[in-house]
């Protein structure tokens, strides 16, 4: 599978290949942060098929999180298009909505992080919902 996506502005594009490695929803409290207070869709691809094809990415990283996340964004229109997570190096955590045809990821595999999640979100009742990540 080719994946191909990019930021609001098209200041950045990436192509991710390979077969996902997962496909997920995450509620957690930071990617309420970067949605502006939903639940995330991502979809893990292999790192070695991960590549920036225009442009550059800004990267982020708290300091106060002991296994703080590296969130990868555009620098002019600020999309989060992806995340690198300590401990998963194989991958690159793409966000569905930065894909050009976000029809690929079909539905997420599981739901992540429902103990952060709001009053006014919806935890899915088809798929297994995990308290915090599913490979903690």
């Amino acid at each position: 599978m080719i994946v191909e996506g990019g930021c609001y502005c098209g200041a950045v594009r990436y192509k991710a290949e390979g077969e996902p490695m997962l496909k997920a929803e995450c509620f957690c409290r930071e990617c309420q942060y970067t949605t502006g207070g939903n639940s995330l869709l991502l979809m893990a691809m292999p790192a070695d098929g991960y590549e920036i094809t225009k442009g550059a990415v800004k990267g982020f990283k708290r300091d106060d999180l002991e296994k703080g996340v590296t969130r990868e964004f555009c620098a002019d229109c600020g999309t989060h298009l992806a995340t690198r997570a300590p401990g998963f190096e194989v991958a690159v955590i793409v966000k569905v909505g930065t894909l050009d045809d976000p029809g690929v990821f079909g539905k997420a595999d599981s739901a992540n992080f429902a103990c952060d999640a709001q009053d006014y979100h919806r935890l899915p009742d088809e798929m297994p919902v995990y308290q915090k990540w599913m490979h903690n």
